[in-house]
């Protein structure tokens, strides 16, 4: 009998897979903000349509999963919390603001446990998610217990310096930090220095929670400073590191209103690259306002001086007419929006026109190919299929059907001084001009309304309603008046 073949025994145990660092994001934005002289937290300030926090919580989330990012929030903290709940970040609560070092003492609990800890600045919406990717693979590289994010600017003056030791290597980035020195602090030397320090950082977790309690609070402001640690860290033979970014303008913060605004300029030009790369034609960019999280199709025509609000959506071919206003807003393939046009929350019909100078407030939805003319208000209205309303109306809590003509100076009254009604108009009808329509009220499909009628009535279908008082005319009364005004003028 053949012998079976060996079978190689299986080793006692496999080399065990290395577990993945744990990496968790803080995000400052404790601070009053006392530069920018509000009532407001600083970080709830908005640039590109939206708070400034809500910026840096969306680019974190692009690295790391919300459950690791923790947002540390001191003044204003409810508001604040509340302004970024339904982002699933979590929070940790500095009570007493002592400082940036102090902000991760207070998170001690929540970070300890990560090996790696990146720190972002909430104030600071341009940083982008390659640069925090960066940032956490050469620290780990590197294996650093601290790295400074840092850039390289002309004019340095007010920006802590990176004082780096021994000479800078050929990339400026892989030569260790000896201490991040500020402004006020620095020496004629030192300021000479244009590295700065933008304000973001990666920490070794357990070195961050070991010598952080060595920072102390004497400096003018009795704070503990987290650019002290660079120092701390140093002291103590741990490795201290730099990384450069080559964009200067994604580190900057908006700690003034003139900074806040030269972010919001800088964020909604680079929006405006993003669009016309992606083929929209937009005339003077710098004059147009166009939220960050705006869209809009490949052929669409942006004049001047347009403003595209919150998750405005645009389709394609569209032309944006000059002094029009969009807000959260959805435009299907070939709307023509004429100038002046205001609109809120509205949802319009491919290839339908609307404006010039129309009012479309939140809740009216335009059909495809219909019209909202020169100085019309509508508000919670369904306006169907080639449906027109070309001039000076009014339309509320409206269900317009399809192929409609609403006549000038048309008014839908919806309200009775309590509650709000509906008025339906069915396909096929026309309303004469200057009429009044009171609600509740139904105008059959296919039925005329005569001009200046006052209806409070449902109209059947096809017929003619009439709701005006009959007209008198009485022969040379206008003679008769005049003569008589010249006699008592005369007396």
């Amino acid at each position: 009998m053949a012998k079976a073949p060996k079978v190689k025994s299986k080793s006692k145990s496999s080399p065990a897979t290395p577990q993945r660092p744990r990496i968790a994001i803080a995000i400052m934005a404790a601070g009053k903000g006392t530069r920018l002289k509000s009532k407001h937290p600083k970080v709830l300030h908005e640039i590109g349509g939206r708070p400034i926090l809500t910026h840096v919580i969306a680019t974190a989330k692009k690295v790391l999963p919300a459950e690791n990012i923790f947002v540390i929030i001191g003044h204003e903290a409810e508001r604040v919390r509340e302004a970024v709940a339904g982002s699933g970040v979590k929070f940790v609560a500095q009570i007493e603001q002592r400082g940036t070092g102090h902000a991760l003492m207070v998170a001690r609990e929540a970070l300890a446990g990560y090996d790696q800890v990146i720190v972002l600045s909430g104030d600071a919406p341009l940083i982008t998610a390659d640069t925090i990717k960066k940032l956490s693979d050469f620290h780990a590289a590197q294996q650093a217990a601290m790295t400074v994010l840092s850039a390289d600017l002309e004019n340095p003056y007010g920006y802590g310096r990176v004082v780096r030791k021994g000479a800078a290597g050929r990339d400026g980035g892989r030569v260790e930090v000896q201490a991040i020195v500020e402004e006020k602090s620095a020496t004629p030397q030192q300021k000479k220095i244009h590295e700065i320090n933008s304000g973001f950082y990666a920490f070794a977790g357990p070195a961050l929670y070991e010598y952080i309690d060595q920072l102390s609070t004497a400096n003018p402001h009795g704070e503990y400073y987290l650019t002290d640690m660079a120092t701390v860290l140093h002291r103590a033979r741990k490795k201290v590191v730099a990384i450069k970014t080559l964009d200067a303008g994604e580190v900057l913060g908006s700690n003034t209103r003139a900074e806040m605004m030269m972010l919001d300029a800088r964020m909604r030009l680079a929006k405006c690259r993003e669009l016309l790369d992606a083929g929209v034609t937009i005339f003077y960019p710098h004059t147009c306002v166009i939220d960050n999280e705006v869209e809009v199709g490949a052929d669409t025509v942006i004049e001047p001086f347009v403003q595209l609000l919150g998750k405005s959506k645009i389709g394609a071919d569209c032309r944006i007419r000059s002094y029009s206003v969009i807000g959260n807003s959805v435009l299907g393939d070939g709307v023509t929006v004429r100038p002046g046009t205001i609109m809120e929350d509205s949802r319009i019909g491919a290839g339908a026109v609307l404006g010039p100078y129309s009012h479309l407030r939140p809740g009216s939805e335009v059909g495809e190919g219909a019209h909202v003319g020169n100085f019309v208000e509508t508000k919670k209205i369904k306006l169907g299929k080639n449906s027109k309303a070309n001039h000076l109306s009014y339309l509320g809590d409206a269900e317009i059907g399809d192929g409609v003509n609403i006549g000038a100076g048309t008014i839908t009254c919806n309200y009775d001084g309590v509650n709000k009604h509906k008025t339906v108009i069915e396909d096929g009808v026309f309303i004469g001009s200057d009429s009044t329509l009171v609600a509740p009220v139904t105008i059959g499909r296919g039925a005329y309304v005569a001009a200046a009628s006052c209806i409070t009535d449902d109209v059947p279908a096809d017929a003619l309603a009439l709701g005006r008082a009959r007209q008198s005319v009485k022969e040379g009364w206008a003679r008769t008046k005049r003569e008589a005004q010249k006699k008592t003028c005369r007396e």
